[in-house]
């Protein structure tokens, strides 16, 4: 049999909460960030004034140059109820920084975006009810199963090694700045995810650290599938080798399209407990928030979940505000988890 995961020297106390109640993830720092109409020069700020390149719209800068208005997010997903706060770093590692020029800037944005919700977090911290880091890890704009040449199938633009490297890097950052947990989120492509997955069990080992670590993925349409093909059973069944404490699906379909497929989840997924946390809906440029569901369509549909027995963490990806991340905790908070109905990890094949 292999040996259990080691004991988490950080978040320890995680584990016991998400057996107790239903945990809340936070909303979306990209929404967020909108209504603050920032321009070219608030990411640029002093520092960045010469940079070549045009900046706007790379939001994990903003920790550099702006950690007053992430701060603030931050703060009021906190004031909402949440208990999980993600670091604002979905595109901080080299690959996806390397569009903007700025890969060398990968780590220290990650050592910077956990130091802020690090202290965000402390400030609101209760022995009741402690708050936590999500150090999260986003797919990066490339892709290492499909080709990006519909004339080439054979043709990549980038390699599980140049994954790995720079997903190691921006763990490293994560850890060294203070995050509680991995969450590597959005997973279009499982080897994209299997590159960060080593790259945070390596980081691990050198450390001697040991953080939980969330593996979210997300369902591309009404076929079930993410993106390089695989359903929901296959998806998890690539990536149980890394003993999450958790696994589960954001962003993609909204809520009301996702139910069957995290209800599949839950039930595969015995050995680890299950995240949620949707779009508001489907996309509509017409919506203050670029979604088409209010907090209170959102909170009822979570609340589904809740009551059927499938969550054990929820919250909000595109479109979600702390109003909805406020009403889905206030609804869900109502249920009891979903209880895991295996021993942790006991059947992997080879076991």
């Amino acid at each position: 049999m292999t040996a259990p995961t080691p004991a988490y020297t950080r978040a320890a106390r995680l584990p016991e909460l998400l057996q107790q109640r239903i945990v809340i993830l936070d909303g979306a720092m990209g929404t967020m960030i909108q209504r603050y109409k920032l321009t070219e020069a608030d990411f640029r700020s002093e520092r960045l004034k010469d940079h070549p390149k045009d900046l706007k719209g790379n939001n994990d800068l903003l920790v550099l140059t702006r950690p007053d208005v992430i701060g603030e997010i931050h703060r009021q997903y906190l004031a909402a109820g949440a208990d999980l706060i993600e670091t604002n770093t979905f595109g901080a590692n080299r690959v996806a920084q390397d569009d903007y020029d700025l890969g060398a800037l990968s780590y220290e944005m990650n050592v910077a975006a956990a130091r802020l919700a690090r202290q965000c977090c402390d400030a609101f911290s209760t022995p009741e009810k402690p708050r936590f880091v999500a150090g999260a890890i986003g797919p990066t704009p490339k892709t290492a199963s499909i080709s990006p040449d519909v004339n080439d199938p054979g043709a990549r633009n980038t390699s599980f090694d140049e994954l790995l490297e720079a997903y190691k890097e921006q763990a490293r950052g994560l850890l060294d700045g203070g995050a509680d947990l991995f969450l590597i989120e959005t997973i279009f492509d499982t080897l994209n995810a299997k590159a960060a997955i080593f790259a945070v069990d390596e980081l691990m080992e050198e450390t001697g650290e040991r953080l939980p670590v969330i593996i979210s993925g997300t369902v591309t349409d009404a076929s079930g599938r993410i993106l390089s093909g695989q359903t929901v059973g296959a998806f998890w069944n690539s990536v149980r080798h890394a003993r999450p404490i958790a696994i589960g699906l954001n962003c993609a379909l909204g809520a009301t399209l996702m139910r069957p497929y995290v209800e599949e989840l839950s039930k595969i997924a015995g050995d680890t407990f299950i995240s949620c946390y949707p779009n508001a809906g489907l996309p509509n440029p017409m919506s203050d928030t670029g979604f088409d569901e209010t907090p209170d369509i959102t909170g009822r549909l979570v609340e589904e979940f809740a009551q059927a027995g499938f969550l054990n963490i929820a919250g909000g990806c595109c479109g979600t505000t702390p109003d909805h991340i406020r009403e889905i905790a206030e609804r869900v908070g109502k249920y009891q988890p979903r209880c895991r109905h295996a021993a942790p990890f006991t059947s992997l094949i080879g076991d």
